[in-house]
């Protein structure tokens, strides 16, 4: 397994590590449900290194972006982000990834650490027409993402004087340049955990010094470091996919209710074949899933109609929900299953379970 940069600060806080898309990944430290908790009532700092981080620059940046990306990349603002995906030709989904747009030719595109090789060859594949430059930064960078209410008050006091407006006002998916704890680094206001947060890009030199400078600004106001378990059931009660879960290369944008981040207007690769499938009645979509007992559904569980036990899908995934206190799940299920108030049933490890159909997302963080 490869080792992400901050390996010895996980290994100081005696972390519970484990095998994530073949990195060593903090599962958890203190444990899972404190870590969860701590991120919806102050912070989490999470160790996100693993991702992958691809530079796409030239005077075709934003022309060969929308091209290989389903978006429409080229609309974004200096400074700002947008959701995407990156699909075949048949219009499956290779991977879904976050682009930053930094300046007029230079963005930032984040990928999953799982499918690092496969988007760095379908870039280099993909801009044989376009004068642009595709580079690989994953292996020099480093993420780092403190996500909680608290988040903007452990971050700005380690922030130069000069910059704290700047990074205080950053909007949702927005980007900037900042010094923080003395070490340049770009700072995103992106998250994956249904809570206010920032995303911090830095070199892996520094990254230990900004780790450290981070948790003991965060620890005296209830932060702490979580693992992919807190993450975990965080993201899922935000509803927020997870590829090799809820997407991977058998599922279409409009399977997984992701249409709204296709623009078929344009041309790009996949177009065609999405065009086709936009126009079909989809025959089996995501929903959210809630149960009222204690026993959660998980990945892989089988779906069925509780009137005659005839199969009807699949969970994708699931947990109890530490923020609801019920379980919950997300899974594909045949279309006439998926009217929000349907029953139906999740087989529990030989045991039918009786779940509902629910909206997305299970949890909306408060206005505060």
């Amino acid at each position: 397994m490869k080792s992400t940069p901050l390996d010895a600060e996980h290994q100081r806080l005696d972390a519970q590590m484990t095998d994530f898309a073949g990195w060593s990944m903090p599962l958890k430290y203190r444990g899972h449900s404190e870590e969860h908790h701590a991120v919806r009532t102050a912070a989490g700092l999470f160790d996100l290194s693993h991702m992958a981080e691809i530079a796409v620059r030239g005077p075709h940046a934003g022309a060969f972006l929308d091209h290989a990306l389903v978006g429409e990349m080229s609309a974004i603002d200096d400074g700002r982000a947008k959701y995407s995906l990156l699909c075949n030709d048949s219009g499956y989904v290779l991977d879904d990834l976050v682009v930053y747009r930094l300046a007029a030719e230079d963005f930032l595109v984040v990928a999953n650490a799982s499918n690092r090789e496969t988007v760095v060859a379908e870039f280099f594949s993909r801009s044989e027409d376009f004068d642009v430059s595709v580079t690989d930064q994953s292996d020099e960078t480093a993420l780092i993402a403190v996500q909680g209410p608290r988040a903007a008050e452990i971050l700005l006091p380690l922030v130069a004087t000069a910059q704290q407006e700047a990074v205080r006002d950053l909007k949702y998916y927005a980007i900037a340049a900042a010094d923080v704890s003395d070490v340049s680094v770009l700072v995103a206001r992106t998250g994956y955990t249904g809570e206010d947060g920032f995303e911090i890009y830095v070199h892996t030199d520094h990254c230990a010094h900004v780790w450290r400078a981070l948790l003991d600004a965060g620890l005296p106001l209830g932060a702490q470091p979580a693992g992919l378990a807190a993450r975990d059931t965080l993201r899922l009660e935000a509803g927020m996919a997870l590829y090799g879960h809820e997407l991977d290369s058998s599922t279409t944008p409009y399977e997984a209710n992701l249409g709204r981040v296709v623009r078929l207007h344009k041309d790009f690769i996949g177009a065609a074949s999405l065009r086709r499938i936009a126009e079909e009645p989809q025959q089996r979509v995501l929903v959210g899933l809630t149960g009222a007992g204690k026993r959660a559904a998980r990945s892989g569980y089988a779906i069925s109609s509780p009137t005659d036990r005839r199969h009807i899908g699949v969970i994708t995934s699931g947990s109890f929900s530490p923020t609801l206190g019920h379980p919950i799940a997300m899974g594909y299920v045949d279309t006439e299953f998926s009217e929000v108030g349907t029953a139906i049933e999740v087989d529990v490890r030989g045991t039918p379970h009786e779940f509902t159909v629910a909206a997305l997302p299970f949890y909306k963080r408060p206005r505060r």
